[in-house]
């Protein structure tokens, strides 16, 4: 529910972005110099340490107790710190070749390109915030804490949204570019996500101690349980790195497209991580700890029926979804961000990358359960040379889409490159011996797919005969028939379930 209420703060943010500023120049200026911070904290805070740390902290916890965990803590918080404030540094000078790397189609305006520059340099200290934490939030899950880390997010967005309301129409009453009160709004937005975390450790008794002297640092890093967390870091490192790599060579291709390519894509993605992060996101993070405890005490059984559970979520939770991106699209972008700023055109090609990322939305979510299942085994190893090769066969998409799709074809290529990586990763899975499918899939399946047609008929009707674009100056109205139609899908698809004899409450419970 904390992740949901995260997503739609998130959705608001978009859709004030959206509203007064469109899609232009600027606004994928914005986008790329936000890109450059959260590039590296996908990489070294979110990504590949969270993937090592969560393991190597509930082995610890299972293995050796409590003390030794607070200790590792310890040491692990302190070489973290001093690793993210060095970066923060090297980030700021080096601001002008990131962007270039990044977006260097944006030299074609060289208003946006200089806004991105100066963006970056504001923003890239947000990693040093969001790398301490993952920390905390790692701790905090391992110890069943999930509300104050799954919370933390709306802090950024309400930060942000208060920047877009307050600060950027007085930034344009200075004569100021309004976009730079944005930057502003997410580094306030980092600071308070971090400020939140403290108590919550605290009352637990595990706020780590960060060494300042050099001998405590030098401890740091020679302790080991950082050592394990780094031996794990390397191979979760290129892992992590493949994806960024892939997302790095799509914003450098739509830099270079039509000036407004980078927003629509961030809008679309906006819109298809509602559903990614409130399932997957969310699974994940339950589920990572207590797969690496099953596996740290050799419980075999309890490890496979939770990711038996994890993968029945998805396809419960995330097929209607995907239907809902395929076929709703255009009234669902016209709702979220048709208005002000925000043209016909800019709905028209949000919309076609939303279909896009919506092929490969189940394969989205279900990545978010199936590699949790490799990195409580510590086997970094496999998700990532399955991620190099998909990142290839994404690119080989990328050739044969992009001339004919433009945008839309690098979110059809991220889709479907997903579905490629979700079903290899499965069968090594089950290959392996590792899960092993619990009676009644086939018959589980059937209902999800039957309830979704049905949905999908319905969905199809709604958007082929209500002029959504053309309610703009009737929003109310459009936004009442979109709550109409999303209750009635509601009531369609898990009554579907039900009347097929899909018993949602005994289902949760288990």
């Amino acid at each position: 529910m904390l992740t949901l209420a995260s997503r739609v703060t998130g959705l608001v943010r978009e859709l004030l972005m959206a509203s007064m500023f469109g899609a232009s120049a600027l606004t994928d200026a914005f986008n790329v110099a936000f890109r450059i911070p959260n590039l590296f904290r996908r990489l070294f805070a979110e990504g590949a340490f969270s993937q090592a740390f969560v393991p190597v902290l509930a082995a610890t916890r299972a293995q050796h107790g409590d003390d030794a965990t607070k200790a590792a803590i310890d040491s692990v918080a302190t070489a973290l710190a001093w690793s993210v404030l060095v970066l923060s540094l090297l980030g700021v000078l080096a601001s002008p070749w990131l962007v270039w790397a990044l977006a260097s189609g944006l030299q074609q305006d060289a208003q946006g390109y200089n806004a991105a520059v100066n963006m970056t340099r504001w923003m890239f200290p947000y990693i040093a915030f969001m790398s301490m934490v993952a920390l905390s939030a790692g701790i905090l899950n391992t110890w069943k804490r999930f509300a104050v880390p799954a919370a933390t997010p709306v802090l950024l967005n309400v930060s942000v949204i208060a920047a877009a309301w307050l600060l950027a129409p007085w930034f344009s009453r200075q004569g100021i570019e309004a976009i730079y009160a944005m930057p502003a709004g997410v580094m306030l937005g980092g600071f308070l996500q971090l400020a939140v975390q403290i108590p919550a450790l605290a009352r637990l008794g595990l706020l780590p101690r960060i060494g300042i002297r050099p001998s405590a640092v030098k401890r740091a890093w020679t302790n080991p349980a950082t050592l394990n967390i780094l031996r794990l870091m390397a191979p979760a490192l290129l892992g992590v790195g493949v994806a960024q790599i892939s997302l790095l060579i799509n914003t450098q291709i739509a830099s270079h497209l039509a000036p407004g390519s980078v927003s629509w894509l961030t809008y679309a993605d906006r819109l298809m991580e509602f559903p990614t992060a409130i399932l997957g996101v969310a699974l994940g993070v339950v589920l990572m700890p207590q797969l690496a405890a099953a596996k740290a005490t050799g419980d075999a059984d309890r490890y496979a029926a939770m990711l038996d559970w994890g993968l029945r979520l998805v396809l419960l939770l995330a097929l209607p979804c995907a239907a809902a991106l395929l076929l709703f699209a255009q009234p669902l972008v016209s709702v979220l961000y048709h208005y002000g700023a925000f043209t016909d055109k800019d709905v028209q090609q949000t919309t076609l990358a939303l279909t896009g990322y919506g092929v490969g939305l189940l394969g989205l979510v279900a990545i978010k359960v199936l590699a949790p299942g490799y990195y409580a085994s510590q086997d970094i190893r496999t998700p990532v040379r399955i991620a190099v090769v998909v990142l290839v066969l994404t690119q080989i998409f990328n050739v044969l889409l992009v001339p004919y799709l433009a945008h839309a074809g690098l979110a059809l290529s991220i889709g479907l490159g997903a579905l490629v990586n979700a079903l290899w990763l499965l069968l090594g899975l089950l290959r392996k011996g590792s899960y092993t499918p619990q009676p009644g899939w086939w018959r589980f399946a059937g209902q999800v797919l039957l309830a979704t047609a049905l949905l999908s008929v319905l969905l199809s009707l709604a958007a082929h005969h209500l002029p959504w674009m053309a309610m703009r100056q009737e929003a109310w109205l459009r936004i009442a028939w979109m709550l109409g139609i999303l209750v009635c899908s509601a009531f369609l698809y898990f009554g579907v379930l039900w009347a097929t004899g899909v018993r949602l409450k005994a289902f949760l419970k288990r």
